[in-house]
C-alpha cells in the first residue's frame, strides 16, 4: 500500500494569502496556484488588473513542479542545455518557466505552489513566500 501526503485546502490557503499579500505590498499583478502532490490544482488566486495568459501558465508551473519534483525553471534551463523540448514527456502541460515551486517537506513532496504574471524572478520570489508559509505550519 502507498501512503501519500497532499495539501490540502487549509495549506492552499496559506500560500495564497502569504503570495497575494506579497503581490499587493509590491503594487503587482499575477496569479498564484496551488497544486496538489500529482499537481492537480487546489486553488488559484488572480489578482485584480492581472492579464489572462497568467492563469493557464500558473496552474501548468504549479503542475510542473509537483510531477518533476522540482522547480519548473529547472526543467526548462536541463532542456535547453541538451537541446530537448520539455514536452519530450510526454506531457502538454510541463512548462519551463520560472515561478513552479514544490513544496517537499520529509523529503516527500506535498504539492507546489507557482506564480505568474511578473518577471521569472519575482514569480519565483513570491512563490518562495508560498511555500515557507506551507512548510512553516507543518513544523
Amino acid at each position: 500500500m502507498i501512503i501519500r501526503r497532499d495539501l490540502g485546502e487549509a495549506e492552499a490557503c496559506l500560500a495564497i494569502d502569504a503570495c497575494v499579500a506579497e503581490l499587493k505590498r509590491r503594487g503587482k499583478a499575477g496569479v498564484v496556484a496551488v497544486g496538489d502532490s500529482h499537481g492537480e490544482l487546489l486553488a488559484l488566486w488572480r489578482t485584480d488588473g492581472c492579464s489572462l495568459p497568467p492563469i493557464v501558465i500558473a496552474q501548468n508551473k504549479a503542475y510542473t513542479a509537483a510531477r518533476v519534483r522540482g522547480k519548473s525553471g529547472d526543467l526548462g534551463r536541463n532542456a535547453q542545455e541538451d537541446g530537448s523540448d520539455v514536452h519530450y514527456h510526454g506531457d502538454a502541460r510541463y512548462v519551463g518557466w520560472d515561478g513552479g515551486l514544490p513544496v517537499i517537506h520529509d523529503g516527500e513532496c506535498l504539492g507546489a505552489v507557482a506564480v505568474s504574471g511578473l518577471t521569472g524572478v519575482e514569480d519565483v520570489e513570491i512563490a518562495e513566500l508560498g511555500v515557507a508559509a506551507i512548510i512553516n505550519s507543518l513544523v
